[in-house]
């Protein structure tokens, strides 16, 4: 088939990828002009594992384009995917702009039948407002708008949509319905289950999906934070949960709170869509809260560790991503946690395997970047574990201990085994399990 993607973000460039591997031709748009051509020379934007090798083979076999004109995009599209940015407003609503603009062009090149569907999370009654937008623009050219949510989990994308858990198809339209179904063949014909429902419950599944799994990861960390009071073991806790088919073990594993581009962004706007229809939601307002708090406290208890001031301390950081296996900064704790150091007198060295470039333009250089994972040890008073990186979960002990000036080391993703760190005469914090010196 052939087909359009609006935006080359992360779930752009992973939807235009992925489909492009299937046989189908795709041609990506975005209005970054150096993006583009980058893109047409095989350089890829974002990090993300096993992308970057089939861009380049759906390139060079000549089923992936890119172009910075929609309508050399629409011209021989049968669908259009919409993956545009709908970041938080002042309000926590999601800004809608970029879709309702881009659905305002697709009217007025709009000359025959297409469909356009919404990858985009959005929130309820989107599909609506895009159907509006294309038709005071369209002078009645048939078109028909469908929801298709991504569950895109960043680190695993390529693997979440060539295996997705289901499908969604939100249209009233037995035409789109059609259209859609052949083009998920190859995963349906796998076992892949699709579900056609109505367009506002596709968009709303999207948002309930992720305020459900954030909200799983802050109650686990509410239960990590009062093992710390209690004694109790948040690893022994969560298995004894998760052994329950109603609970399962997935998302159970405490931390330093949730970020990224989507739970954060989704949960604040869920909360501003229940209060336009007069809804309270109560649980997510406190879900956010608790993160909020959450994000810092690994630099909560470094300062009670240094009895509230880090004047003169150098202080190393293991992790920068939100999370492994992305570059994507967004929401990242990390940022939260280098703030609230340099504000206590902190000087920071740090190391991430993908992530320092673009912490760098965020920041600048307010803290030290180094390349090498024990490098940022030297001289160090303490060691803080951000990201659960794989490397990070069995370093060289002997590297840190000759490298470390301080055997102290805060880890906020469980990552080393509490015994082993006493032995090695370390203090050390995890989060929900509590054994020093």
């Amino acid at each position: 088939m052939n087909i359009a993607i609006i935006g080359t973000g992360y779930v752009g460039l992973v939807t235009g990828v992925c489909l492009a591997d299937r046989g189908n031709h795709v041609i990506c748009v975005d209005v970054d002009e150096q993006k583009v051509f980058a893109m047409k020379g095989g350089k890829i934007p974002i990090y993300e594992p096993g992308l970057e090798e089939i861009f380049k083979e759906n390139i060079q076999d000549k089923r992936l384009f890119f172009t910075t004109s929609l309508e050399e995009a629409f011209k021989e599209s049968h669908l259009i995917f919409l993956a545009l940015p709908t970041p938080s407003g002042q309000d926590g609503s999601a800004d809608l702009s970029h879709v309702l603009d881009v659905a305002q062009a697709i009217g007025k090149s709009l000359k025959e039948y297409k469909v356009i569907v919404n990858k985009s999370t959005v929130p309820v009654g989107t599909s609506e407002k895009v159907r509006d937008s294309i038709s005071q623009q369209s002078r009645g050219a048939p078109f028909d708008v469908v929801s298709n949510p991504e569950f895109l989990r960043e680190g695993f994308a390529v693997e979440d949509f060539q295996k997705p858990s289901r499908i969604i198809i939100g249209s009233g339209s037995e035409c789109a319905v059609e259209l859609m179904r052949k083009l998920y063949k190859p995963y349906t014909d796998r076992g892949i289950p699709l579900l056609v429902m109505k367009e506002r419950s596709a968009e709303l599944t999207k948002y309930a999906a992720n305020a459900f799994l954030a909200t799983k990861i802050t109650f686990i960390n509410e239960m990590a934070n009062f093992c710390d009071l209690t004694g109790a073991d948040i690893d022994s806790v969560r298995l004894g949960m998760g052994y329950d088919g109603r609970i399962g073990h997935r998302f159970l594993f405490p931390g330093i709170g949730y970020g990224g581009s989507c739970f954060p962004k989704d949960v604040k706007a869920l909360i501003s869509s229940g209060k336009e229809l007069g809804y309270d939601f109560q649980i997510l307002q406190t879900v956010e809260a608790v993160n909020k708090k959450q994000k810092v406290l690994l630099a909560d208890k470094l300062l009670k560790y240094f009895k509230g001031s880090l004047k003169d301390k150098k202080i190393a950081l293991w992790g920068l991503s939100f999370k492994a296996n992305t570059d994507d900064i967004r929401e990242a704790s990390s940022l939260d946690i280098i703030e609230k150091l340099l504000l206590s007198g902190a000087k920071i060295s740090a190391f991430d395997p993908v992530a320092m470039n673009n912490v760098k333009k965020h920041i600048g250089k307010r803290i030290h970047y180094t390349e090498d994972m024990y490098e940022a040890l030297s001289g160090a008073h303490a060691l803080l574990i951000l990201t659960e990186w794989s490397e990070f979960s069995q370093p060289d002990f002997k590297r840190i201990l000759d490298k470390i000036d301080q055997k102290v080391i805060f880890d906020g993703r469980n990552l080393l085994d509490p015994k082993e760190m006493k032995d090695l005469g370390f203090y050390y914090e995890g989060i929900g399990r509590k054994i020093n010196r």
